[in-house]
């Protein structure tokens, strides 16, 4: 069997983890669903155990002036262990149930992001 059919299938088309995790909270090889929004954004920082927190940046539109804005939201999301990812790297989280008081998201995807 390869790393492919290990991981089980979220109906979202993203590219399973090579890694193998014995996770109860991983979406991939664990019992956790995912479902409604999926957002991407950077990671900021994950110092902490098996989560992150994730800045994304969007417009805000300033009536007044009829213009827009750059704002930035923080979100905290639960890292499983089979999944690699630092600091500056770009990810993709899709929401899940409640998993502590501010976490609400898992982590399915991450890229390394390429400084220049």
């Amino acid at each position: 069997m390869s790393w492919i059919e290990l991981a089980r299938n979220l109906g979202i088309a993203v590219t399973p983890p090579r890694k193998v995790c014995e996770d109860v909270l991983c979406p991939f090889h664990g019992r956790l669903s995912v479902r409604g929004k999926m957002l991407s954004g950077i990671v900021v920082s994950a110092k902490a155990k098996n989560m992150i927190i994730v800045s994304r940046e969007f417009p805000h539109q300033v009536a007044k002036y009829q213009r827009y804005e750059r704002s930035r939201s923080r979100v905290h999301a639960y890292l499983p262990e089979c999944i690699e990812v630092t600091e500056g790297d770009e990810i993709t989280i899709a929401e899940c149930r409640p998993l502590s008081k501010t976490v609400s998201f898992v982590v399915i995807e991450g890229e390394k992001r390429i400084v220049v």
